[in-house]
């Protein structure tokens, strides 16, 4: 397998134009990432946090999402919607989503052949990026 990742988007007031869905469809397709798990969840504005489904977003005709109904691997449960929606803030959703990088799964079966081991990871913000790049030109 290749490595596994999370990502939680936010979608303020709960509004989502499905504009990123077909690029998600793409990767896909192009064998660049495999969709472990999808869900949404919303945090309403008392605080409380429910998770929605798919089905619960398509019911405008305006956004189909229809092409990820069933995508569950079973991995995310009850304390990852609780701690989604620890990170949102009241009114608005967002979306979970688990996927295994399947670019990086020949490289990575070839180092644990090796005997190697993945020891630490992370992800460095584009914004975070952006800023050293812009203060690298200025300097």
């Amino acid at each position: 397998m290749g490595p596994i990742d999370y990502v939680v988007i936010e979608f303020p007031g709960s509004r989502m134009t499905g504009e990123g869905f077909p690029l998600l469809v793409d990767l896909v397709d192009r064998g660049l990432i495999r969709i472990l798990d999808l869900l949404f969840v919303k945090k309403e504005e008392d605080g409380s946090v429910a998770g929605l489904e798919i089905a619960d977003l398509t019911g405008d005709g305006a956004l189909d999402l229809s092409v990820f109904d069933g995508v569950s691997s079973g991995l995310l449960g009850e304390d990852d919607i609780a701690e989604a929606g620890r990170a949102l803030e009241p009114g608005n959703s967002a979306g979970i989503l688990v996927y295994e990088n399947l670019w990086a799964a020949p490289f990575a079966t070839a180092l644990r052949r090796g005997g190697a081991q993945l020891v630490a990871s992370g992800r460095i913000p584009v914004p975070a990026v952006l800023a050293a790049l812009d203060a690298t030109e200025a300097g």
